[in-house]
Formats: C-alpha cells, structure tokens, sequence
C-alpha cells in the first residue's frame, strides 16, 4: 500500500487539507471527475474558487473527493449537501474542531426548548462529525484507533445530551425533582451503561450503539406519586427516539437495548436489583465477557459506578476454578463451530465474524481476562489493543502475538470502516464478486484486488493460527487421562469422572448411551466388522463429540443417527479417518434433523466433506455443471440417470446446508449456490427430456423451448426447501405444425406432452426419492391455463391480460435454459412488459390489496413466520416489486431479479430514500439469514418454545445475536420497521 504524501513545507499547516498523506486510487477517472466537476459547478463562484485552491495547494484533496465521488454515496451526499461545511471541514484543525463541535451542540441542546430542535442540533452535529472524522480516516490524518475514539466521543456526548433534555422536560412536567436543573440526572438513579465498542472507546463508523438502561425505584429524585418503571420505560424510549428517529437531517446513532437481561421479554429499563439478580442466577458466558467493556455513559455517575462494582463479582471470578475453566471452553465452543482449513475467500468474507476477523481478537483477549481478571485486576483492560498490552506485559501471551493480533486488528477495523463508509450501513462484509472487490480496494487506498487480498489474508491467517491455538496446551488434562472402559454404564465412578473431565454434564445418560453403543444392538451393526470398527473408533467418536457445542445433545443426536442408519461401515470407516468431521456431524444431526435423516438414508452423500475444497469458495455455475456432467457420464439407463441426478441434488442440498449451519458461507451465498444447482438440473433435465421425447414423437419444424424461472429460483433467493416456479415457453413454424417422429404430435399437444414429461422428470419419486416440486400455477391464466405457453400468447397476455400481480411476479422472471436467441426474445418481451408507464396510484392500490389478500388467508401475527408476517420477507418483496413496476419506464437500471440488488438501484436512483433503503436491506439480510436456517431445520412451523438448544442456538449466531432472546426482541424491532415503510411508501402511496 503506498503513501503519497504532500510536501513538508504544506504539513506544518494546521488544517486538515494539509495533513493527507493517503487517498483512494479511481478506478473510472472520467466518470469521477465529471460527477466532482458537476458538484463544483452547482456550488457559488466563491465556494468553488475555495475548494480550486485547497485542491491546488494540497493535490491529495483532489484525490480524495474523487475516490468519495466514485465510492461512497453517502459521503458524496454530505460533500454536496453543504459546500460551506466541505470547505470549513477541509480548512480546520480536526482535534480541536471535533471537540469545539461537541461541545457547542450540547450547549445549543441544554437552551433548545423544543424536541424538534434538540434533534436537527444533534443529526447536524452528527453530520459534519461523520464527514470530518471520514476525511481523516481516508486520508491518513488519524490512525483507526484515533478515529474510534472519536467517534465515541461523539456517541457519548449525544446520548448525554438527548438524556438531559428528556429528564429535563420530565422536571418541567414535576415528575422529577432534580437538585441541579443543569445537571437532572444527578441523584436519579438512572445509568446508561456503554456495552461492547461504545464502552472500551472502539466504535465503528456506523455502528449502533449498544446501551443497557438500569434505575433505582429508590431514587430520590422520583415525584413520590410516580411508577418507577413505567417512568423510566418511557424516558429510555424518548431517549432512543432522539437518536436514531430519521427526520430530513438524518439520525444521529440506531440505538440496541438487547443486551439487556432476557430482551424478548423485559422493558427497555429494567431495575438494578432484578438485573443483579438475574447475573446472580441465571447470567451467561457471553454477558460476562459482554460486561467487560460496559461503562456508564450517561444519567446518574455514583449509580452508574455502584452498579458496576455491584456486577463485578459476576464477571470477575475470584478463583482459576474448573467452572470458570468450563465456562471460557463453553465460549469456545459456541463461537468456533466447524471451520475448515482451506484458504479464505475474500469474497463475501466478513471481516467481524469471519474466520481469522475482528471477534477472534476480542475473544483472545477476553477469554483470558475472564480467567485471570477476577485475582489479577490488571487485566481487566475495556480496549482491546490495551488487554493484548497487559496480557503480553503479565506474560499471559507473546509481545509476538500482542503485535501481530494488534496489527491485525487495526487493520480489520480500517476495512470495517472503509466498508461502512459506503452507504452509512453497519456491513463488516466483502462484495461477494471480484469486480467488486476491485473496486472496493482501491477505496481502500490500493492499487490493486490482489494486493489487497494478500494482506488482508495475510492477517486473517495469522489471527486464526493463534486463535486456533488458544488453550491448546491441554488445560483441562484430557490429553492425560488414562483409557476409560466405554461398556461399564452409569455405575462406574471412574468413567463418570472421565466424561465429566471431557466436558459432559450429563455423565450418567451419556454412560448408559455409550453402554448401549459398545451392546451393538443396532440394525447398522449387523455385520460384525462394521461392529468391530466402530468399538474401536468410540474414544475417538466420544472425544470429537465433546467438542461439539452441547456435548451431551450431540450424543443423544448420534445416538438417534445410528437407530435410523441403515448401513454404515463405510460412514463409520470415513469418520474414524477423518476425526476433525465429528464435531461437524454433530452440529447437522443435532440442529438439523432434516440433514440427519438425509444422512441416514444416503451416507454416501456425506463424501463431499472430505473433498479439500469443501470449505473453499462455493462453486459457480461453471464448475456445478463440471460436476453434474460427471455423475451423470455413464449413466446407462434413464431410471440410472433419474437416480443420479437425485443423489447429486441430495448432495449438494447437504453440503450447502452444512456450510450454513458451520456458518462458512452467507445467506446470500447460500441461496445463489442452491439456485445454481437447481439451474443446472433444470437445464440438463430440459436438454435429457428434450431428446427422449424427439425420440419417440419426432420434433416440429423450427421448434424452440425455454424454461423460465420465477419465484425464488428466478430471484436467485432459494433455500433448502424451495419449489420451482417454473413456466414453459416455445415456439414453431406454424406452416408446419406436426411434428416428424414415429407418433406424431400436433402444435399445442406436442409441447403440453412434452411439459408433462419434463415434470415428471422432476417429480416422480425413484429410491432417491424426488428432485423438486414443481409449481406451474405462474404460467399465463394459472390453473386454467395451458401447461405450455406459446412465446405469442405469453406475450399478447402479459401486454393485455395480465393483473399486476403477475406483472409483479414477472420482476424475478429469468430464463434458465433455452437457445440463446429463444431466450433473448423471452427476455425482451419481459423488459417491455415491465418498462411501459404505469398509474403510481393504481399499483400501490393493487399491492396494498394483494398484501391485505395474503395476510387474511395466511395471517400475519405470528413473528416467526418470517415470510408472511407483518414487516415480514412478503413486505420487502412487495416494496421492490411495486418500486420496479412504477419506476422502471423512465429508471429502467432500477429492473433485477434480486431484491437486495433493486433496493441499492433504488436508492442509487434516487426513489427510495436512503434511510428507508437501509432498514429494508439489513431486514432482507436478516430474514435470509433465519429463514435459509429454518427452511433447512424445520419442515413444520418454527415454535421456539418447543426447539432444541442447538437450533436455538444456530439461529442466534445466524442473526449475529448473543442469545435467542436477543434474537427475537431483534427481529420484532425489525419487523415493526419494515411494516412502517411498507405503510409510508405503498399504502401512502395508493
């Protein structure tokens, strides 16, 4: 990475212009330089003569507005918002203006006299923060760890100031008493602690902000007449409204309450004793490394502070007991589920929770704090750059891995934030696609994607080799312990011991399992040598299940494998050679029941685990079709190739999934991996049908056949369990309108016949049971309608005939075989039918009504029906649906099958605002995160309160929340945002 610095002589200024030293490389000079040319000639004469001369003294100024231009939206936004800012910005002295800002605001906050400009005071101020602080980030100013602490800087003086005007305006009302009018949370009992980056000072640059609000029903400062909680619910509420309400200035921070105790099912403030007392009795591993970080922010200081000496023997434990020791291997364990060691892709990773990234750090160091901090207070360090310090100082790590893991995580900030400062969003991922990347990289100040990737794999190398070492030194004398008899059951102490020592908390049923195991009384051990082998691979099997998450929901799962195992030597054989795959397997079968039966069935299908390229990047389309061709070479009959295309299906269908639940490929990854497979069976389903059917009814005169995808597999958005919404279009020489084989078939007939034998093909179920369920009910007038549709009449319906509901489906139409020519008719006929004016009015009435239509007959109150919900998947795709069809005559760029790719040209082009861009798109994550976990571990509806531990879990770590009940306040908060956007852009709009 190279530094291309400005002279000396124009450093020793003070402002920040002259303090570049870096900037972005373009990747389209032209097309930046003419957006910057345009925003230099909208601004005044003078303005534009002002920014001439910083770019002709400082050159770097010049380079880093075009990278911004070319890059990020959202910076570009606040450059042209106000030239007069950009100008000051670029002139001031950073440290001393950032603090002058600050200060100043909460002044004008502490005089404002209405909410309304309490919140224009704090979005404007948080605006030129962001600005500033970006300038200085990109342009080499201030290292990262300067720039997050300024940015929590800014974070704690805004929650500061929006408290003291809310507890001010409950003084005025006579609710509260305060002794300083200037000062109204003194002797309040309320305190708003700063968990995770917020507390040790490391938040990223768009980041929430994560806070707990605790009171005293005691405080003195309460009207006697008053209610504590409901009291302080409602200022935590107005509180969280000031931040992160969106007005035409923005917001200032999106406020999450979850890492309060049980969120699902607890107010936005709860009381210091119900909180002590449920860290006393129920606290968990992750809220004590959560605690590590908290630090009070903002409302009552000698509350804030009791309180945290109140939590400290929570977290911090006095002894180096073997509890303490279970608990960090307990975290271990949740957060490091199966992680293959092939090389990491740069695409799509995601530089916070990936492997080798920014939580890896933080779990390095605070694992070891947690062991060591309760007798050595030293170590009980917020930052994370500070407890690596200590941990090295006090010999508890190498100054080698203090240094690396240091290097490694200002590193992986820097990428964080450079991500972020895109679209304001809190992303921490690469773009899946190499052009992306490219382009990304140069942002980031490189002139190259492979001189990026090689440092950032470099560091995500390092990371995960000492992570992957932590605790590798045996601590808890496994590696010791003398040969159990695995056949003595329950009775024997010493093999009760021993499970105990692995990690079990259940000896006794994992004892009589085992016993039951080494009996063999199993329909898989019929045969004696399989018998033999497995006796010889259970320690090896018990050990690799206590590395499992829940060691002893793991046996009870294998134990229910091997019960439905039909024949298993070979199974056994492969995971007796590869003993790393057992953890793994017991993830599947304990999460995924679906899998495991799938397993049980067909065990060969777990072959794909082994293959080295298991954990590498997902195959494209290229490389599935290379596979598939494979399986299918010397097939020698049609029910063999039936058969095989089956076990390629189930295949791929496992080891995608087993890729989710591993949590070693995104939700996006996953769906486009499970549309690829389907594509490519469609498309050799189509080619294979084709023939045979020529075979024995000839073929028509200039006959062509297209099969277009709608639906998920059109959208490129599929899960396990998704059908195919297929439709079949053709086309003939209508002089000529019988075909030329053996049993000739007339026009319409021939390719109703055909249709019917490729969903056959499909459908019929074989020993390997049955491919895909088809749905044809999108085809032109539904049910009603011909099985095959002519490329005339397909196109005279959806110009005259169609509702807009059809049209709305035909947003993911996508053809996915066909002759090229054939398809590229379908595909013009689709773009004209979606590009042609329409009445805005009309369509939101139409959407609104469908939406209303759906949820009467599928109802929308259940929140764990993420597809049909209110706020839910439907509201989403509604929204992009209705966006594309009023839009698309004068923004045709706005049309893409994919939702999350039609919500960015939205908002690109301009009809979608920002800030409603941003909540649909986090939501579309979300929803593809849970609903690809639920599709491929449930096949009823989702009821929490009857699931297991380790889908709860699963799911939990997918919508990257501590804990299930995170999760669910999560998605609630998420829905009710969602719905309130459907209600401002359709319903508004009709």
């Amino acid at each position: 990475m190279t530094f291309r610095g400005n002279t000396e002589a124009n450093v020793k200024f003070a402002a920040l212009a002259a303090r570049f030293v870096d900037g972005p490389h373009v990747s389209a000079p032209d097309k930046a330089e003419q957006r910057l040319a345009d925003w230099l000639t909208d601004l005044s004469p003078e303005q534009a003569a002002a920014i001439g001369d910083l770019i002709a003294r400082f050159p770097l100024t010049k380079t880093i507005l075009l990278g911004i231009a070319e890059a990020s939206p959202y910076l570009f936004d606040l450059v042209r918002a106000d030239g007069a800012r950009t100008i000051r910005l670029l002139e001031c002295e950073p440290e001393s203006y950032l603090a002058e800002l600050i200060e100043k605001t909460c002044r004008d906050v502490s005089a404002a006299s209405s909410e309304a400009d309490v919140m224009q005071l704090l979005r404007r101020m948080k605006s030129e923060a962001a600005m500033m602080i970006a300038l200085c980030d990109i342009g080499g100013v201030w290292p990262v760890m300067r720039v997050t602490a300024a940015l929590t800087d800014l974070a704690v003086a805004s929650v500061q100031s929006a408290l003291r005007h809310v507890l001010r305006q409950e003084a005025a009302r006579g609710r509260l008493s305060p002794p300083n009018h200037d000062s109204p949370e003194d002797g309040s009992g309320m305190t708003v602690l700063a968990m995770g980056k917020m507390g040790a000072g490391e938040l990223n640059y768009s980041s929430d902000i994560d806070l707990i609000v605790f009171f005293d029903p005691e405080a003195p400062t309460l009207a006697p007449d008053m209610e504590p909680q409901p009291f302080f619910v409602r200022v935590t509420q107005a509180l969280a409204r000031l931040l992160q309400q969106r007005t035409g200035d923005g917001y200032v921070f999106r406020v999450d309450l979850r890492l309060r105790p049980d969120p699902a099912s607890t107010q936005v403030a709860i009381s210091t004793e119900a909180a002590l007392h449920y860290y006393e009795r129920e606290g968990r591993t992750w809220e004590r490394a959560a605690m590590i970080k908290a630090r009070p922010c903002a409302g009552d200081p000698k509350a804030g502070e009791e309180l945290l000496a109140e939590i400290a023997p929570f977290v911090w434990r006095k002894h180096l007991d073997f509890a303490a020791l279970a608990d960090v291997h307990d975290m271990k364990r949740q957060m490091q589920t199966y992680r293959g060691q092939s090389e990491i892709a740069v695409e799509g990773h995601n530089v916070k929770v990936g492997r080798g990234g920014i939580r890896e750090i933080e779990f390095f160091a605070q694992t070891q704090q947690l062991i060591a901090g309760g007798r050595h207070s030293e170590l009980r360090a917020r930052p994370t750059l500070e407890a690596l310090k200590v941990l090295a100082s006090s010999n508890w790590i190498t100054f080698e891995a203090r240094d690396e893991l240091s290097a490694a995580y200002e590193f992986l900030r820097r990428v964080e934030h450079r991500l972020q400062m895109v679209a304001d969003e809190q992303t921490h991922t690469l773009p899946d696609d190499v052009e992306a990347v490219e382009r990304f990289a140069r942002f980031f100040g490189y002139d190259s994607r492979a001189a990026f990737a090689g440092d950032l794999l470099g560091h995500l190398n390092i990371v995960q080799g000492h992570y992957g070492k932590l605790f590798e030194g045996d601590p808890t004398g496994t590696a010791k312990l003398p040969a159990a008899d695995y056949s003595a059951g329950p009775e024997d102490p010493s093999l009760l011991a021993h499970l105990v020592t692995l990690g079990f908390k259940n000896p006794i049923m994992v004892a009589q399992t085992l016993q039951q195991w080494m009996v063999g009384d199993y329909r898989v051990f019929r045969l004696e040598s399989t018998r033999n082998a497995f006796v010889e691979f259970v320690p090896a099997l018990i050990a690799g299940l206590a590395q499992a998450e829940e060691p002893d929901s793991a046996v009870t799962a294998f134990d229910r494998f091997l019960q439905a195992l039909q024949r298993g030597g070979r199974l056994i054989s492969l995971l007796s050679q590869n003993r790393d795959l057992v953890a793994l397997v017991a993830l599947v079968l304990g999460a995924a029941p679906r899998l495991g039966d799938m397993l049980a069935r067909q065990p060969q299908i777990m072959d794909g685990l082994i293959d080295p390229r298991f954990f590498g990047a997902m195959p494209d389309r290229r490389e599935l079709s290379t596979r598939l061709a494979a399986t299918l070479a010397d097939a020698d009959s049609y029910e063999e190739f039936l058969d095989r295309l089956r076990l390629f299906g189930q295949e791929s269908l496992f080891l995608i999934g087993t890729r989710i639940l591993s949590g070693t490929v995104s939700a996006q990854q996953a769906s486009v991996a499970f549309a690829d497979v389907a594509e490519g069976v469609v498309h050799t389903v189509h080619n294979l049908v084709t023939d045979r059917f020529a075979a024995q009814h000839g073929r028509i005169k200039g006959q062509e056949t297209a099969i277009l995808a709608m639906g998920r597999l059109g959208s490129r958005e599929m899960t396990a369990s998704s059908d195919l919404d297929l439709i079949l279009l053709y086309d003939f020489d209508q002089a000529y309108p019988d075909s030329d084989g053996a049993r000739p078939l007339h026009g319409a007939h021939y390719f109703a016949r055909f249709t019917q034998r490729l969903i056959s093909a499909f459908t019929t179920r074989t020993n390997y049971g049955v491919l895909y369920e088809v749905d044809m009910r999108l085809r032109p007038s539904g049910r009603a309608g011909p099985v095959a549709s002519h490329l005339k009449s397909f196109a005279e319906y959806q110009d005259q005939e169609a509702w807009t509901w059809e049209h709305m489906a035909l947003t993911r139409a996508r053809v996915v075989s066909g002759p090229p020519g054939f398809r590229g008719k379908i595909e013009r006929i689709i773009r004209a039918v979606l590009t042609r004016p329409r009445d805005a009015t009309v369509v939101a009435s139409d959407v609104a009504e469908m939406r209303r239509a759906i949820a009467l007959e599928k109802g929308e109150d259940d929140v764990w029906d993420l597809k049909y919900a209110a706020g839910g998947i439907v509201d989403i795709d509604f929204i992009a649906q209705y966006l594309q069809l009023v839009h698309a005559a004068e923004k045709p760029d706005i049309l893409d099958v994919s939702t999350l790719h039609v919500l960015d040209n939205a908002a690109r082009l301009g009809v979608l605002p920002q800030s409603a861009a941003e909540i649909l798109r986090s939501a579309t994550r979300l929803y593809h995160d849970l609903t690809q976990i639920l599709r491929l571990c449930v096949s009823e509806r989702f009821k929490p309160e009857t699931s297991g531990e380790d889908l709860l879990r699963v799911m939990a770590r997918a919508g990257d929340a501590p804990d299930f009940s995170s999760l669910e306040a999560r998605v609630k908060e998420t829905q009710a945002e969602v719905r309130r956007v459907f209600r401002n852009l359709v319903e508004g709009g009709s």
